[in-house]
Protein backbone atom coordinates (compact mmCIF):
# COMPACT_ATOMS: atom_id res chain seq x y z
CA UNK A 1 0.00 0.00 0.00
CA UNK A 2 1.48 3.03 -0.84
CA UNK A 3 2.00 6.05 1.31
CA UNK A 4 0.91 9.83 -0.25
CA UNK A 5 2.20 13.21 1.61
CA UNK A 6 -0.11 15.89 1.62
CA UNK A 7 1.01 19.00 1.77
CA UNK A 8 -1.58 21.34 3.60
CA UNK A 9 -1.81 25.41 4.68
CA UNK A 10 -4.28 23.73 7.13
CA UNK A 11 -5.56 26.72 8.75
CA UNK A 12 -7.44 28.34 5.46
CA UNK A 13 -7.51 24.98 3.79
CA UNK A 14 -8.79 22.38 6.46
CA UNK A 15 -11.96 21.28 4.50
CA UNK A 16 -10.79 20.72 1.46
CA UNK A 17 -8.03 18.85 2.70
CA UNK A 18 -9.76 16.62 4.48
CA UNK A 19 -11.72 15.86 1.42
CA UNK A 20 -8.70 14.91 -0.26
CA UNK A 21 -7.40 12.95 2.25
CA UNK A 22 -10.42 10.86 2.36
CA UNK A 23 -10.53 10.30 -1.36
CA UNK A 24 -6.65 9.19 -1.32
CA UNK A 25 -7.56 6.60 1.34
CA UNK A 26 -11.02 6.08 -0.70
CA UNK A 27 -8.62 4.36 -3.37
CA UNK A 28 -6.28 2.30 -1.15
CA UNK A 29 -3.49 4.85 -0.09
CA UNK A 30 -2.12 5.82 3.49
CA UNK A 31 -1.90 9.39 3.90
CA UNK A 32 0.31 11.92 5.51
CA UNK A 33 -0.65 15.07 6.35
CA UNK A 34 1.24 17.40 7.23
CA UNK A 35 0.19 20.80 8.15
CA UNK A 36 2.31 24.53 6.86
CA UNK A 37 -0.48 26.71 8.35
CA UNK A 38 1.03 29.75 10.12
CA UNK A 39 -2.25 32.12 10.47
CA UNK A 40 -4.52 30.24 12.79
CA UNK A 41 -5.41 26.44 14.15
CA UNK A 42 -5.61 23.57 11.55
CA UNK A 43 -8.94 23.03 10.55
CA UNK A 44 -8.52 19.40 10.51
CA UNK A 45 -6.11 16.82 12.11
CA UNK A 46 -2.15 16.91 10.67
CA UNK A 47 -0.02 14.11 11.62
CA UNK A 48 2.64 16.55 11.36
CA UNK A 49 1.68 19.90 13.28
CA UNK A 50 2.44 23.41 11.93
CA UNK A 51 4.59 23.85 15.03
CA UNK A 52 7.14 21.36 13.92
CA UNK A 53 7.57 22.40 10.81
CA UNK A 54 8.24 25.77 11.99
CA UNK A 55 10.87 24.04 14.20
CA UNK A 56 12.50 22.12 11.74
CA UNK A 57 12.80 25.70 9.68
CA UNK A 58 14.77 26.84 12.92
CA UNK A 59 12.06 29.31 14.01
CA UNK A 60 9.03 29.01 16.31
CA UNK A 61 5.31 28.95 15.01
CA UNK A 62 4.71 31.83 17.55
CA UNK A 63 7.49 33.95 16.22
CA UNK A 64 6.22 33.70 12.62
CA UNK A 65 2.23 34.27 13.94
CA UNK A 66 3.47 37.45 15.90
CA UNK A 67 5.76 38.39 13.02
CA UNK A 68 2.39 39.01 10.66
CA UNK A 69 4.49 38.73 7.81
CA UNK A 70 3.24 36.37 5.27
CA UNK A 71 5.60 36.26 2.86
CA UNK A 72 8.52 35.36 5.51
CA UNK A 73 6.22 32.84 7.67
CA UNK A 74 5.46 31.11 3.76
CA UNK A 75 9.59 31.39 3.46
CA UNK A 76 10.09 29.81 6.39
CA UNK A 77 6.76 27.04 6.85
CA UNK A 78 8.56 25.76 3.04
CA UNK A 79 11.94 25.64 4.08
CA UNK A 80 10.56 23.07 7.27
CA UNK A 81 8.40 21.28 5.02
CA UNK A 82 11.76 20.79 2.80
CA UNK A 83 13.83 19.43 5.30
CA UNK A 84 10.87 17.24 6.38
CA UNK A 85 9.81 15.75 3.02
CA UNK A 86 13.07 15.58 1.44
CA UNK A 87 14.07 12.91 5.23
CA UNK A 88 10.63 11.34 4.47
CA UNK A 89 11.51 10.66 1.04
CA UNK A 90 15.15 9.57 1.90
CA UNK A 91 14.20 7.29 4.56
CA UNK A 92 11.45 5.36 2.05
CA UNK A 93 8.65 6.81 4.33
CA UNK A 94 6.22 7.94 1.58
CA UNK A 95 6.12 7.01 -2.83
CA UNK A 96 4.73 10.73 -3.28
CA UNK A 97 3.49 14.16 -2.53
CA UNK A 98 0.76 16.39 -3.36
CA UNK A 99 -1.17 20.02 -2.44
CA UNK A 100 -3.97 21.99 -2.90
CA UNK A 101 -3.19 26.06 -2.97
CA UNK A 102 -2.94 29.39 -4.39
CA UNK A 103 -0.54 31.18 -5.19
CA UNK A 104 1.21 31.07 -1.73
CA UNK A 105 0.38 27.61 -1.48
CA UNK A 106 1.76 26.66 -4.65
CA UNK A 107 4.80 28.66 -3.43
CA UNK A 108 4.92 26.78 -0.32
CA UNK A 109 4.81 23.23 -1.64
CA UNK A 110 6.51 22.84 -4.91
CA UNK A 111 9.74 24.47 -2.96
CA UNK A 112 9.39 21.24 -1.38
CA UNK A 113 8.79 19.51 -4.33
CA UNK A 114 11.73 20.52 -6.49
CA UNK A 115 14.19 19.15 -3.60
CA UNK A 116 12.76 15.68 -4.32
CA UNK A 117 14.49 13.10 -6.62
CA UNK A 118 13.37 13.14 -10.32
CA UNK A 119 11.19 10.56 -10.47
CA UNK A 120 9.43 10.88 -7.49
CA UNK A 121 5.83 11.55 -8.34
CA UNK A 122 4.75 15.30 -7.30
CA UNK A 123 1.00 16.74 -8.18
CA UNK A 124 0.45 20.31 -7.33
CA UNK A 125 -3.32 21.29 -7.76
CA UNK A 126 -3.21 25.16 -8.27
CA UNK A 127 -5.13 28.01 -8.97
CA UNK A 128 -1.80 29.50 -11.12
CA UNK A 129 -1.03 26.21 -13.05
CA UNK A 130 -3.24 27.88 -16.08
CA UNK A 131 -0.05 30.46 -16.26
CA UNK A 132 3.84 31.23 -15.81
CA UNK A 133 4.44 27.71 -14.15
CA UNK A 134 8.34 27.88 -14.41
CA UNK A 135 8.67 29.39 -10.63
CA UNK A 136 6.93 26.48 -9.64
CA UNK A 137 8.23 23.43 -11.79
CA UNK A 138 11.34 24.98 -12.09
CA UNK A 139 13.80 22.46 -13.32
CA UNK A 140 12.15 19.30 -12.06
CA UNK A 141 8.93 17.19 -13.53
CA UNK A 142 6.65 18.61 -10.83
CA UNK A 143 2.95 17.67 -12.76
CA UNK A 144 0.53 21.14 -12.30
CA UNK A 145 -3.05 20.72 -12.09
CA UNK A 146 -5.23 23.52 -12.74
CA UNK A 147 -7.88 23.99 -10.31
CA UNK A 148 -10.14 26.13 -12.57
CA UNK A 149 -12.23 27.29 -9.50
CA UNK A 150 -10.31 28.86 -6.34
CA UNK A 151 -9.54 26.09 -3.33
CA UNK A 152 -12.55 27.72 -1.28
CA UNK A 153 -14.71 24.71 -0.28
CA UNK A 154 -16.16 21.42 -2.29
CA UNK A 155 -18.80 22.05 -4.94
CA UNK A 156 -19.32 20.20 -7.92
CA UNK A 157 -16.26 21.61 -9.86
CA UNK A 158 -14.05 21.45 -6.84
CA UNK A 159 -15.00 17.74 -5.64
CA UNK A 160 -14.44 16.66 -9.25
CA UNK A 161 -11.38 18.41 -9.97
CA UNK A 162 -10.05 16.37 -6.32
CA UNK A 163 -11.30 13.34 -7.42
CA UNK A 164 -9.00 13.44 -10.24
CA UNK A 165 -6.32 15.05 -8.37
CA UNK A 166 -6.57 11.95 -5.61
CA UNK A 167 -6.57 9.28 -8.61
CA UNK A 168 -3.61 10.61 -10.11
CA UNK A 169 -1.28 11.02 -6.80
CA UNK A 170 -2.60 7.23 -5.87
CA UNK A 171 -1.82 6.14 -9.01
CA UNK A 172 1.69 7.50 -9.42
CA UNK A 173 2.48 6.43 -6.10
CA UNK A 174 1.50 2.73 -6.18
CA UNK A 175 3.31 2.66 -9.83
CA UNK A 176 6.68 4.39 -7.64
CA UNK A 177 6.37 1.84 -5.10
CA UNK A 178 7.25 -1.16 -7.55
CA UNK A 179 8.97 0.84 -9.64
CA UNK A 180 12.33 -0.54 -11.19
CA UNK A 181 15.62 1.19 -9.70
CA UNK A 182 16.27 3.61 -12.76
CA UNK A 183 20.05 3.22 -11.70
CA UNK A 184 22.34 1.03 -13.72
CA UNK A 185 25.64 0.34 -14.93
CA UNK A 186 26.29 2.10 -17.70
CA UNK A 187 27.54 5.69 -17.69
CA UNK A 188 24.59 8.17 -17.78
CA UNK A 189 25.76 11.32 -20.52
CA UNK A 190 23.81 14.45 -20.78
CA UNK A 191 23.75 16.22 -24.06
CA UNK A 192 22.61 19.29 -25.45
CA UNK A 193 20.47 19.99 -28.51
CA UNK A 194 18.54 22.46 -30.86
CA UNK A 195 16.90 21.81 -34.19
CA UNK A 196 20.12 23.13 -35.35
CA UNK A 197 22.33 20.60 -34.09
CA UNK A 198 19.75 17.89 -34.16
CA UNK A 199 22.48 15.84 -36.71
CA UNK A 200 25.71 16.51 -34.98
CA UNK A 201 23.94 15.53 -31.67
CA UNK A 202 22.01 12.42 -32.97
CA UNK A 203 25.54 11.39 -34.46
CA UNK A 204 27.05 11.84 -30.84
CA UNK A 205 24.04 10.15 -29.03
CA UNK A 206 24.22 7.15 -31.33
CA UNK A 207 27.82 6.30 -31.58
CA UNK A 208 27.73 6.85 -27.25
CA UNK A 209 25.13 4.18 -26.86
CA UNK A 210 26.79 1.70 -29.39
CA UNK A 211 29.88 1.90 -26.96
CA UNK A 212 27.57 1.33 -23.70
CA UNK A 213 26.71 4.78 -22.78
CA UNK A 214 22.77 5.82 -21.97
CA UNK A 215 22.38 9.20 -23.08
CA UNK A 216 19.94 11.95 -21.92
CA UNK A 217 19.15 14.64 -24.41
CA UNK A 218 18.23 18.41 -23.44
CA UNK A 219 16.55 20.79 -25.38
CA UNK A 220 18.41 24.02 -25.08
CA UNK A 221 15.63 26.02 -24.78
CA UNK A 222 16.27 27.80 -20.68
CA UNK A 223 14.27 25.06 -18.86
CA UNK A 224 16.62 22.58 -20.89
CA UNK A 225 19.42 23.31 -19.55
CA UNK A 226 18.59 23.65 -16.49
CA UNK A 227 17.19 20.78 -15.77
CA UNK A 228 20.38 19.23 -16.87
CA UNK A 229 22.71 21.22 -14.68
CA UNK A 230 20.43 20.01 -12.13
CA UNK A 231 21.10 16.22 -12.28
CA UNK A 232 24.41 17.26 -12.83
CA UNK A 233 23.79 18.77 -9.55
CA UNK A 234 22.20 15.67 -8.31
CA UNK A 235 24.96 13.24 -9.04
CA UNK A 236 23.12 11.62 -11.62
CA UNK A 237 25.49 12.25 -14.78
CA UNK A 238 28.64 10.80 -15.77
CA UNK A 239 29.58 13.18 -18.71
CA UNK A 240 28.87 16.17 -20.60
CA UNK A 241 28.81 16.05 -24.22
CA UNK A 242 27.64 20.18 -24.39
CA UNK A 243 27.51 20.60 -28.37
CA UNK A 244 25.11 23.03 -27.68
CA UNK A 245 25.54 25.89 -25.85
CA UNK A 246 23.44 28.68 -27.72
CA UNK A 247 21.60 29.37 -23.81
CA UNK A 248 24.26 31.91 -23.19
CA UNK A 249 23.65 33.72 -26.09
CA UNK A 250 20.05 34.46 -25.39
CA UNK A 251 21.21 35.47 -21.72
CA UNK A 252 23.75 38.15 -22.65
CA UNK A 253 21.19 39.33 -25.61
CA UNK A 254 17.94 38.84 -23.77
CA UNK A 255 17.01 36.41 -26.03
CA UNK A 256 13.45 34.00 -24.48
CA UNK A 257 15.52 30.91 -24.31
CA UNK A 258 18.43 32.10 -21.19
CA UNK A 259 18.83 29.16 -18.90
CA UNK A 260 20.20 32.02 -16.29
CA UNK A 261 23.71 33.60 -15.19
CA UNK A 262 24.81 30.40 -14.07
CA UNK A 263 24.71 28.08 -16.89
CA UNK A 264 27.85 26.06 -17.88
CA UNK A 265 28.85 26.13 -14.60
CA UNK A 266 28.15 23.04 -12.36
CA UNK A 267 29.61 20.45 -14.19
CA UNK A 268 33.12 22.31 -14.30
CA UNK A 269 32.47 23.29 -10.02
CA UNK A 270 31.84 19.11 -9.15
CA UNK A 271 34.81 17.98 -11.61
CA UNK A 272 32.00 16.14 -14.56
CA UNK A 273 34.10 15.13 -17.88
CA UNK A 274 32.86 17.39 -20.36
CA UNK A 275 33.67 18.16 -24.00
CA UNK A 276 32.02 21.68 -24.98
CA UNK A 277 31.39 23.54 -28.01
CA UNK A 278 30.00 26.07 -29.56
CA UNK A 279 26.35 25.19 -31.05
CA UNK A 280 23.85 27.38 -31.96
CA UNK A 281 25.87 30.38 -30.62
CA UNK A 282 24.89 32.20 -34.06
CA UNK A 283 21.59 33.28 -32.83
CA UNK A 284 19.28 34.60 -30.04
CA UNK A 285 15.80 33.05 -29.77
CA UNK A 286 12.24 35.26 -30.27
CA UNK A 287 8.78 34.03 -30.20
CA UNK A 288 6.82 35.36 -33.52
CA UNK A 289 8.19 37.93 -35.46
CA UNK A 290 5.93 40.48 -34.33
CA UNK A 291 7.17 40.15 -30.95
CA UNK A 292 10.91 40.91 -31.70
CA UNK A 293 11.98 44.18 -29.74
CA UNK A 294 11.50 47.20 -31.58
CA UNK A 295 15.67 47.78 -30.56
CA UNK A 296 16.35 44.33 -33.15
CA UNK A 297 15.04 45.71 -35.95
CA UNK A 298 17.22 46.05 -38.82
CA UNK A 299 19.30 42.88 -37.43
CA UNK A 300 19.86 39.05 -39.86
CA UNK A 301 16.43 38.00 -38.58
CA UNK A 302 15.21 35.11 -39.53
CA UNK A 303 12.12 33.22 -39.01
CA UNK A 304 12.46 29.97 -38.18
CA UNK A 305 8.49 29.17 -37.73
CA UNK A 306 5.48 30.86 -37.05
CA UNK A 307 6.37 30.88 -33.23
CA UNK A 308 10.20 31.07 -33.25
CA UNK A 309 12.39 34.07 -34.71
CA UNK A 310 15.68 33.68 -34.64
CA UNK A 311 18.31 36.67 -34.46
CA UNK A 312 21.95 36.53 -35.40
CA UNK A 313 24.80 37.64 -33.41
CA UNK A 314 27.31 40.20 -34.17
CA UNK A 315 30.76 40.38 -33.84
CA UNK A 316 30.65 42.07 -30.52
CA UNK A 317 28.40 39.75 -29.21
CA UNK A 318 30.21 36.78 -30.11
CA UNK A 319 33.21 38.52 -28.65
CA UNK A 320 31.84 38.55 -25.50
CA UNK A 321 30.03 34.93 -25.60
CA UNK A 322 33.52 33.85 -26.36
CA UNK A 323 34.92 35.43 -23.45
CA UNK A 324 32.12 34.52 -20.86
CA UNK A 325 32.46 30.47 -22.21
CA UNK A 326 36.32 31.08 -21.43
CA UNK A 327 35.87 32.71 -17.88
CA UNK A 328 33.36 29.50 -16.82
CA UNK A 329 35.68 26.91 -18.55
CA UNK A 330 38.47 28.26 -16.97
CA UNK A 331 37.06 27.50 -13.91
CA UNK A 332 36.21 23.55 -14.23
CA UNK A 333 37.73 21.51 -11.75
CA UNK A 334 37.52 18.46 -13.75
CA UNK A 335 38.30 16.77 -17.58
CA UNK A 336 37.42 19.00 -20.24
CA UNK A 337 37.98 19.41 -23.94
CA UNK A 338 36.50 22.51 -26.38
CA UNK A 339 35.52 21.61 -29.63
CA UNK A 340 36.03 24.53 -32.54
CA UNK A 341 33.91 23.97 -35.46
CA UNK A 342 35.44 26.36 -37.93
CA UNK A 343 32.69 26.00 -40.77
CA UNK A 344 30.02 26.79 -38.79
CA UNK A 345 28.28 26.49 -35.19
CA UNK A 346 24.78 25.63 -36.37
CA UNK A 347 23.35 23.74 -39.97
CA UNK A 348 21.96 27.76 -40.60
CA UNK A 349 25.45 29.47 -40.48
CA UNK A 350 27.58 27.71 -43.12
CA UNK A 351 27.92 28.45 -46.28
CA UNK A 352 24.84 29.68 -47.85
CA UNK A 353 23.23 29.46 -44.89
CA UNK A 354 21.40 32.82 -43.82
CA UNK A 355 23.46 32.96 -40.64
CA UNK A 356 26.35 32.41 -42.29
CA UNK A 357 29.01 35.70 -40.74
CA UNK A 358 32.68 34.42 -41.15
CA UNK A 359 33.51 37.64 -39.55
CA UNK A 360 31.30 36.82 -36.51
CA UNK A 361 32.58 33.61 -36.11
CA UNK A 362 36.05 34.45 -35.85
CA UNK A 363 35.45 37.08 -33.38
CA UNK A 364 33.43 33.81 -31.33
CA UNK A 365 36.52 31.77 -31.49
CA UNK A 366 39.14 34.41 -31.52
CA UNK A 367 38.03 35.69 -28.30
CA UNK A 368 37.11 32.08 -26.78
CA UNK A 369 41.07 30.57 -27.62
CA UNK A 370 42.42 33.89 -26.14
CA UNK A 371 41.05 33.60 -23.23
CA UNK A 372 40.74 29.68 -22.58
CA UNK A 373 43.56 28.71 -20.28
CA UNK A 374 46.82 26.85 -21.89
CA UNK A 375 46.43 23.63 -19.57
CA UNK A 376 42.23 23.28 -21.34
CA UNK A 377 42.31 20.94 -24.38
CA UNK A 378 41.00 22.48 -27.54
CA UNK A 379 40.35 20.77 -30.39
CA UNK A 380 40.50 22.66 -33.61
CA UNK A 381 38.82 21.08 -36.42
CA UNK A 382 38.24 22.67 -40.35
CA UNK A 383 34.54 20.97 -39.66
CA UNK A 384 30.69 22.54 -39.01
CA UNK A 385 29.19 21.73 -36.04
CA UNK A 386 27.13 18.71 -37.61
CA UNK A 387 29.58 16.98 -39.73
CA UNK A 388 29.59 13.26 -38.66
CA UNK A 389 33.67 13.15 -37.57
CA UNK A 390 32.94 16.30 -35.44
CA UNK A 391 30.26 14.89 -33.63
CA UNK A 392 31.56 11.73 -33.29
CA UNK A 393 35.36 13.07 -32.72
CA UNK A 394 33.69 14.65 -29.56
CA UNK A 395 31.76 11.96 -28.29
CA UNK A 396 34.78 9.61 -28.26
CA UNK A 397 36.80 12.39 -26.42
CA UNK A 398 34.20 12.36 -23.75
CA UNK A 399 34.34 8.64 -23.72
CA UNK A 400 37.78 8.62 -23.12
CA UNK A 401 37.83 11.65 -20.62
CA UNK A 402 34.94 9.45 -18.29
CA UNK A 403 37.02 6.23 -18.11
CA UNK A 404 39.86 8.67 -17.32
CA UNK A 405 37.96 10.15 -14.56
CA UNK A 406 36.55 6.32 -13.60
CA UNK A 407 40.14 5.44 -13.33
CA UNK A 408 40.82 8.29 -11.26
CA UNK A 409 38.66 7.36 -8.52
Amino acid sequence: MPTVCLIGTLDTKGKEYAYLKDRVIALGADVLLIDAGSVGPALTKPDIRADEVATAAGTTLQALTRGKNRANAIAAMATGVTSIVTDLVATGRIDGIAAIGGSGGSTLATEAMRALPVGFPKLMVSTVASGQTHPYVGAVDVTMMHSVVDIAGINRISRRILDNAAAAIVGMAAASAVAEDITSDKPLIAATMFGVTTKGVTIAREWLEARGNEVLVFHATGTGGQSMEALIGGGFISGVLDLTTTELADELVGGVLSAGPDRLEIAGKMGIPQVVSVGALDMVNFGARDTVPAEFEGRNLHVHNATVTLMRTTPEECAELGRRMAKKLNAATGPLAVFIPRKGVSSISIVGGPFHDPEADAALFDALLADLDDSIEVQDMSLDINNPAFAIAMADRLIELVAMKVTQT
